[in-house]
């Protein structure tokens, strides 16, 4: 099968979607966990909590931990088909400081949950750590594959992403035109062609 743009396109809307449907996952986790904010904020409607209702049954809502790891598993699932520019600055330091304050602020925002304060005042505070660990680790396996990806690629162009191997034999023929060059290849060595 060939690699056709519209393969490429097909790929990120699919990402897209997986990345969305992780999105919303997190949303019915944050209107499950923090109904009664936002019932007093009036934000509650018949529809969404026959719509929890049934996706509680399906035991998704057990536990605060089963629905986090099902956003998270479709945030790294959407993360393979992540498309970004070649980046050679990335640092492995910086991916593994997002990844783990993203990962510690994602999952110990539970613990607010057992706070005996003011239900809005705990809402507010779970729903804002929790959604910036998220949006941290999505920083973080953004970088990754981005990162993977550059340093997996088997690309033709040398290291600075300037030059390509050039025909150096000469080829005489009615409509050949050979011209002495110099060009860099493979780290930047100067070449001469014969």
């Amino acid at each position: 099968m060939s690699n056709t743009g519209e393969n490429e396109q097909d790929l990120r809307k699919i990402a897209d979607l997986t990345r969305l449907s992780s999105i919303f996952i997190l949303m019915l986790h944050f209107y499950f966990y923090c109904y009664m904010a936002f019932n007093k904020w009036q934000l509650q409607s018949s529809i969404t909590d026959k719509l929890l209702r049934n996706i509680a049954h399906t035991g998704l809502f057990s536990s605060p931990l089963i629905s986090k790891l099902l956003a998270l598993g479709l945030l790294v699932i959407s993360m393979l088909g992540a498309q970004g520019t070649k980046d050679e600055k990335l640092s492995r330091e910086k991916i593994t400081i997002l990844l783990f304050t993203g990962m510690l602020l994602f999952f110990y925002s539970g613990l607010l949950l057992k706070l005996h304060q003011s239900v809005e005042t705990i809402a507010i505070v779970y729903m804002s750590l929790t959604g910036s660990g998220f949006l941290l680790m999505l920083a973080g396996f953004n970088h990754l594959t981005r990162l993977i990806k550059f340093k997996l690629s088997d690309d033709i162009f040398n290291a600075m992403n300037e030059t390509f191997p050039q025909e150096e034999r000469m080829l005489v023929n009615e409509y050949s035109i050979n011209l002495p060059a110099r060009y860099n290849l493979k780290a930047g060595i100067p070449l001469c062609p014969q």
